[in-house]
């Protein structure tokens, strides 16, 4: 859960560590490879142990047929870790240009190309999509009533295939609205964010 706390331009700004400049991926074939993210105000990957915990979660639901959309994207932390785990196709979306930039190179390091789409979360739901995605991290800034909304249009514009999984991370206390049919199925609390983890009732 790569993490944004507070950004000036809302979904502009990404997640970044505490001054070290890099992320490490914790599982799959990238284990323990160090990338690089960008000195950008408010950017951090989220806690290793977090992140931990929210793929020891989805250990049995990721493999090559997944499609995961990761949504505010920032350093990529969620959806890099996903494709290190066996993902067969991963979309990143990243407003901030040069974060973006920098997902992009990250791939290149480890070999791999998919697609960064350098736009605002809204402005990317406004496309149509190609094909419906099996699992989709949600992570949008905090304080800034994202969160409900976003998650309404990938329910109504066909984003989310039958019985996908969405991750959540919102502040502590915040309860969004969340559409009919989405139940949840973990959560935890790590600081100021709270984790959950949902799956869409196949219809």
């Amino acid at each position: 859960m790569s993490r944004r706390r507070h950004g000036t331009q809302g979904q502009d700004q990404g997640k970044t560590h505490h001054g070290s400049g890099r992320l490490r991926l914790i599982g799959g074939r990238f284990r323990r490879r160090l990338l690089p993210v960008p000195d950008h105000p408010g950017l951090r990957p989220t806690p290793d142990r977090v992140r931990e915990t929210l793929f020891n979660w989805l250990a049995l639901e990721i493999d090559s047929r997944t499609r995961v959309l990761d949504l505010f994207a920032g350093t990529g932390a969620l959806g890099l870790e996903a494709l290190s785990r066996g993902a067969g196709e991963v979309h990143f979306v990243e407003a901030d240009r040069m974060v973006a930039r920098q997902i992009t190179q990250n791939l290149t390091s480890l070999d791999v190309t998919m697609p960064v789409h350098p736009q605002r979360a809204d402005a990317f739901l406004d496309t149509r999509p190609v094909q419906p995605f099996n699992l989709v991290f949600v992570d949008p800034p905090f304080r800034q009533d994202l969160i409900s909304d976003c998650c309404q249009r990938l329910e109504e514009e066909g984003w989310l295939a039958e019985g996908a999984l969405i991750h959540v991370e919102t502040e502590t206390g915040l309860m969004p609205r969340l559409p009919v049919g989405w139940h949840l199925t973990r959560d935890t609390q790590a600081g100021d964010s709270h984790v959950r983890l949902y799956r869409r009732e196949s219809a």
